[in-house]
């Protein structure tokens, strides 16, 4: 029988890059409703810390904002 993996938390990475970034929380969900995707602070800390899995398209969306490859946020996960 297959185990089944558990998700890749990414949240950490997520928070690295925005801090890198030099953006607030409120400033990466500004951008994302600028790009048309509907996301609350709440649920975007939600992100950062792990309790909430992302979105494809949110996920896309960061990427463009930090000017980052996709990658880059699976960075040290296995």
């Amino acid at each position: 029988m297959q185990k089944i993996r558990p998700d890749l938390n990414i949240g950490e990475n997520i928070q690295a890059l925005r801090y890198a970034s030099g953006l607030t929380q409120e400033e990466v969900v500004a951008k994302m409703h600028l790009m048309e995707l509907s996301i609350s602070k709440s649920t975007y800390a939600k992100i950062e810390t792990n309790r909430m899995n992302i979105k494809v398209s949110e996920l896309l969306a960061l990427a463009k904002i930090f000017k980052v490859d996709i990658s880059e946020f699976f960075r040290g996960l296995a």
